[in-house]
């Protein structure tokens, strides 16, 4: 174990919530495959849970090896990164996974291995890494308008362009994300009011668009139509999930029925994934749902040090960006459950089952350990006002 502390670097915390959120998500994995098992028929519950510890294991190799690169060379990264994952996201909308007869097109499959991967997860990241770039070179500039338009917004239009015919929640989470950044990163308000209103435009024509011709992507509007109004009208047909949802949390208790024990975990669908947390609220009760919660919010307070630690601008805005989203994303997840927010297929970080989320989630986590290890080298461009201040004197 000393070896060990040896050899990983950074905000110890940080490791240790890690490590304890994929600890904690061996049962509810375990418990939840039961509805593919016996319902869908796909393989066995040990199984499913063997295939999540190696996915936790191989995202805590990418934590590691991504925490010992330095973070500056993130920068540049992004900038070759991004026409890889502009690509990427056209492949994928044309050659689109077939997932039970049904379209996925946010998925592709990896030759030879057989697993299924989220392009739009690793754009997401790519393009909060090309922001935070952008602003901290810009830090000191007075920007123009014009040539932020192109020299940042073009990037960001293009990747939110191509994730939203097929995820329509993770463009939302993309551009509210990047807003928020963008303030923090000190880009004018008046600006981004500019481009919150060009979004809202450009989301309006292209319903319109889809409405106009609807083979061009079957399914996807009526599919957000019908989340919204099942959402939205108390006295509508429920939506099934949600309906289970609701009664594997009523029956929860306190204290809940007890690891293994839920009962709803045989009727819910991805029950495993995206509704885990109606699960874990069944098994472990009101104190079991809290505890996760206060984990999360832990993770943003470890996150928020980081950040207000860095000693560039870059360095503050790289943990910002990958950060918070993690968090943000949790916190759907949660409220979707819950029946707070309408349904979006946002799994719950390092506790669902998925492959790409642990990865990317674990790839993120690496550079905000990057950033808290190397806090204390000098580097030519020091941060002398934080871009969190802006939060602080807004608060």
């Amino acid at each position: 174990m000393k070896y060990l502390f040896q050899h990983i670097k950074g905000d110890r915390a940080i490791w240790a919530i890690v490590a304890i959120l994929a600890v904690f998500s061996f049962m509810p994995v375990y418990s939840a495959s039961t509805n593919l098992v016996y319902v869908v028929g796909n393989g066995s519950t040990l199984g499913h849970l063997v295939k999540h510890i190696v996915l936790l294991i191989s995202g805590f190799a990418i934590i590691y090896g991504v925490h010992k690169i330095p973070y500056r060379y993130f920068s540049g990264g992004s900038v070759l990164m991004l026409p890889v994952v502009i690509l990427l996201l056209i492949f994928t909308m044309s050659q689109g996974t077939l997932i039970g007869g049904a379209n996925a097109s946010r998925w592709i499959r990896i030759p030879f291995v057989g697993i299924g991967f989220q392009t739009s997860t690793l754009a997401g990241l790519v393009l909060m890494v090309y922001v935070s770039r952008y602003l901290a070179r810009n830090k000191e500039k007075r920007i123009q308008f014009k040539e932020s338009l192109l020299q940042m917004w073009l990037p960001v239009g293009v990747v939110l362009i191509l994730v939203l015919p097929a995820n329509f929640s993770t463009t939302a989470i993309f551009f509210t994300m990047i807003l928020l950044l963008a303030y923090i990163g000190g880009y004018p308000l008046k600006y981004i009011g500019y481009i919150l209103g060009i979004g809202l435009f450009s989301l309006l024509f292209f319903i319109l668009v889809a409405k106009a011709f609807p083979d061009a992507m079957p399914n996807r509007i009526h599919t957000w139509q019908s989340r919204l109004e099942n959402f939205s009208n108390p006295n509508g047909t429920e939506n099934y999930q949600v309906e289970k949802a609701k009664i594997a949390i009523a029956t929860g208790g306190p204290i809940g029925k007890g690891p293994g024990k839920s009962v709803q975990k045989n009727f819910l669908p991805q029950s495993s994934s995206d509704f885990i947390y109606a699960i874990i609220i069944e098994e472990y009760g009101l104190i079991g749902a809290l505890l996760v919660v206060f984990i999360y919010f832990l993770l943003l307070f470890r996150i928020l040090i980081t950040a207000k630690k860095a000693n560039t601008v870059f360095a503050t805005l790289l943990v910002v960006a990958v950060g918070i989203p993690i968090v943000f994303q949790a916190l759907i997840n949660m409220a979707v459950a819950v029946n707070i927010l309408p349904v979006t297929g946002q799994t719950l970080p390092l506790i669902s089952s998925g492959g790409t989320s642990i990865w990317m989630t674990c790839f993120g986590l690496g550079m905000i350990l990057s950033v808290s290890a190397s806090k204390n080298e000098t580097e030519e461009t020091i941060l002398d006002d934080n871009p969190l201040d802006i939060l602080h004197e807004t608060i």
